[in-house]
């Protein structure tokens, strides 16, 4: 049998080979923190009305955001308000406050603990555009979930029934259009929020947030957030981090 005549390297070969070459000569794109450690709970302890269904942000994770992507006397902005940790944590921060809540038992609550409780707003962040808003520093929050096999509505305290994951989508990627045009330049938007399991099915909420929103604004990227304790069948969630698109 002849021996095998040996091939010299192709064309893609001697090309990529070059190209590595040249990579190695680039700066390569400096390493980022993409994960930390943080502890649950809050200082401020919930009226009993409200216990059974306490899904706040941890304060560290408030404090944390703020502090990294705002400055003393900018604007933090938080479209689903719940129980007021970022706006009660914003103010302790010298910064100003805003947020709009569904439930007007919530946006009561909260207002009592702002010093300007009309930087709170009782109303519906899919008619965001209707409220009169100054200019956006840094948009915060962690967005109410829900799961594929659900059929309440998250953007009506869950009152009512005949929803889909789809149309929770839309709805999500309608309000932060609403955002985006009241954001500063330099602005950031960072949505908290976990990917879910329940009853064996995974609903991957964070990524298809992300990708929803990023028709809109630029994703910059994410932090992984882990937790001794989360829920949701998962012991992290994801910070999502956006800046406003250029015109």
């Amino acid at each position: 049998m002849s021996a095998l005549k040996r091939r010299g390297q192709s064309g893609l070969h001697r090309r990529l080979k070059y190209s590595n070459r040249e990579n190695r000569k680039s700066n390569p794109e400096p390493a980022v923190q993409t994960w930390l450690q943080l502890p649950r709970g809050n200082k401020i302890i919930l009226p009993p009305r409200f216990r059974h269904e306490n899904v706040r942000a941890a304060d560290s994770l408030v404090e944390y955001c703020i502090n990294k992507y705002s400055e003393e006397g900018e604007v933090v902005f938080d479209p689903f308000a719940g129980y007021g940790t970022t706006l009660v944590i914003a103010q302790e921060l010298g910064r100003a406050g805003y947020g709009i809540e569904f439930s007007e038992q919530k946006a009561r609550y909260v207002q009592e603990l702002l010093e300007h409780p009309e930087h709170l707003i009782h109303g519906d962040s899919r008619n965001l555009s209707d409220y009169d808003l100054p200019l956006i520093d840094l948009c915060l929050t962690s967005p109410p979930y829900t799961n594929e096999i659900d059929d309440e509505n998250p953007f009506v305290d869950y009152r009512k029934k005949g929803f889909d994951y789809p149309s929770y989508l839309r709805e999500m990627g309608h309000i932060f259009s609403q955002v985006s045009p009241k954001l500063n330049p330099s602005a950031h938007v960072v949505i908290e929020v976990s990917n879910l399991k329940k009853k064996g099915h995974v609903t991957t909420l964070a990524w298809d947030i992300a990708r929803e929103v990023s028709k809109i604004l630029r994703f910059e990227g994410e932090e992984i957030i882990c937790w001794e304790e989360y829920g949701y069948g998962y012991n992290h969630s994801y910070c999502l981090v956006f800046s406003k698109k250029e015109s």
